[in-house]
């Protein structure tokens, strides 16, 4: 990786998602690039529903308009896909997968191959694509320098994993090849319907059950069981998935799908399918990062043709600092008439909802969201905070501490005086809806309230001689709007190695009852 003097802007290949009937097959063939050309000029505002006029040109587009990058096809030709073509092949390209041409009657035989079928196609054009740009002199690349990102939407991330995970369906070279891997909208752990709670295998119509989870076990390579969101034979946190909390909107089968999926989804994919995990280094389980977006799975407010999914993606594939938050909650008070309700031995049960918006400097859009209006904010229990016996002390369960956002950062893209790069992030806890021996305690209720809430800014200014190679300030936007101005007390993330990242604590203390007692944890590390 050292040697490739492009890096991180990598070939770029884009998968598609699927397509169930043979109408949408002949339609997808037809477009050059399968969709990831197209745009939008519409954004729906929040939940009042109303429409606004925003021109969003495509990911294409703004990749090429943005990075610099070049599409593959000259004179009516895919120079990756064309043998006997010689025209050179740049580095920093775009190629779109064009797996389903074999499925279509025009190009193919109509036959739509099994999901294992694409997953070796894509190491063949991994193959193809690395001796081409490598052919390319200008590139000035090697075999063992090339790389390549993998950009795909819904199914197209099960071709991605099938062949990165399934040693069968690919080769060793082909998979040391691949940098980086950004999913939109993928069912990672399957699909699941109302009526349904998985798509059962027998149902073969258009190939749906490439989403049924025993039949994803096989090509995924994982034991079969509830789960197949699990990454092996590659870095799980090197995949980033961008998840939609928008079933509105979207209209496939006249809404019959958003209604079968439910409001926690994207219309088709339900929040909690769309995120990978898996070993990480050290061997510990570790979820991929991932970001919320309130878009709908597909369609003119879809999550591909959006600006929330251009943003995350550029700074994913490009950007050189993650930064993940995560609450730590030390302790969560009672209201006064709940605190004594328990002291008197009664039942007390509670569950809390928190929510979270993350921005980065000189971007309108939020980077990640999650709301309880929209369905997609985190849920935590009581008890899923602090394990134990009713009268027991108990300690905070630092494993289900709610992770807030994973935020990656350019600093190419700072303040030019400082270089400094900035993001901001406003946290909510709100009130629960108290259980008294089974009976909902609403005397003290205010509906949308919260025990805590904070706008909080947090700026990074790069210094050698600071410990992990950063200077940090966080501020509150109620107290000096738009300056961060506390210096923050920076740890290494690992004693004596500051290339590993540093890490850092915002101290919470909510005296009110009820309050909240604990820490905001920041830990950034260096991406590349």
């Amino acid at each position: 990786m050292a040697t490739n003097s492009q890096h991180p802007y990598h070939p770029i290949i884009y998968v598609r998602g699927f397509a169930a009937t043979q109408g949408e097959i002949e339609e997808t063939v037809a477009d050059p690039y399968m969709g990831f050309n197209v745009g939008s000029t519409k954004s729906r505002v929040a939940w009042t529903g109303d429409v606004k006029r925003f021109y969003f040109e495509s990911p294409l587009v703004r990749l090429m308009s943005d990075h610099k990058y070049e599409d593959v096809f000259v004179d009516g030709d895919d120079l990756v896909a064309a043998e006997r073509n010689n025209h050179p092949v740049p580095y920093r390209s775009i190629i779109i997968y064009r797996y389903y041409d074999e499925a279509s009657k025009d190009f193919g035989t109509g036959e739509t191959p099994p999901i294992e079928h694409f997953a070796k196609g894509l190491d063949q054009l991994i193959l193809r694509l690395r001796d081409k740009v490598c052919a390319n002199k200008a590139n000035n690349m090697t075999p063992a320098d090339f790389r390549v990102h993998l950009v795909a939407h819904s199914m197209g991330g099960l071709v991605c994993r099938a062949f990165l995970q399934n040693t069968k369906l690919g080769s060793a070279a082909a998979r040391a090849a691949v940098d980086k891997v950004f999913t939109y909208a993928t069912p990672h752990n399957g699909i699941d319907m109302r009526i349904v709670r998985n798509i059962p295998g027998w149902l073969s119509f258009g190939d749906v059950n490439n989403f049924n989870r025993e039949k994803m076990a096989a090509y995924l390579d994982v034991p079969r069981g509830d789960d197949v969101s699990l990454v092996k034979n590659f870095p799980p946190e090197r995949i980033f998935n961008l998840v939609g909390t928008n079933p509105r909107d979207y209209n496939v089968a006249g809404g019959i799908s958003a209604w079968a999926a439910g409001d926690a989804s994207d219309g088709l994919v339900r929040i909690e399918n769309a995120i990978t995990h898996g070993p990480g280094a050290d061997g510990k389980d570790v979820t991929s990062p991932r970001a919320f977006v309130h878009r709908s799975h597909s369609g003119h407010y879809g999550i591909v043709n959006s600006e929330e999914g251009y943003q995350n993606l550029t700074r994913f594939l490009f950007g050189t600092l993650r930064v993940d938050g995560i609450l730590n909650v030390d302790d969560i008070t009672l209201p006064m008439e709940v605190q004594k309700a328990f002291k008197d031995g009664k039942k007390v049960r509670a569950s809390y909802q928190f929510e979270i918006a993350a921005s980065v400097r000189g971007c309108q859009w939020q980077m990640t969201r999650r709301e309880v209006r929209e369905n997609s904010a985190i849920f935590r229990s009581y008890g899923q905070l602090f394990p134990g016996k009713d009268g027991t002390e108990r300690v905070p369960d630092r494993a289900m501490s709610p992770h807030l956002f994973s935020v990656f950062l350019d600093p190419r893209k700072s303040v030019k005086t400082s270089k400094s790069v900035s993001f901001a992030f406003d946290v909510k806890v709100l009130v629960p809806d108290y259980e008294v021996n089974g009976v909902l305690f609403i005397k003290r209720h205010y509906e949308g309230g919260f025990i805590f809430r904070e706008l909080i800014l947090v700026e990074a200014f790069p210094d050698e001689n600071a410990l992990g190679g950063w200077r940090v300030k966080y501020g509150y936007q109620d107290i000096n709007p738009g300056k961060p101005g506390v210096d923050a007390q920076v740890q290494l993330l690992s004693t004596g190695d500051a290339s590993q990242g540093f890490v850092f604590n915002i101290p919470i203390e909510q005296k009110t009852r009820p309050g909240l007692r604990g820490s905001l944890r920041i830990e950034a590390r260096p991406w590349s």
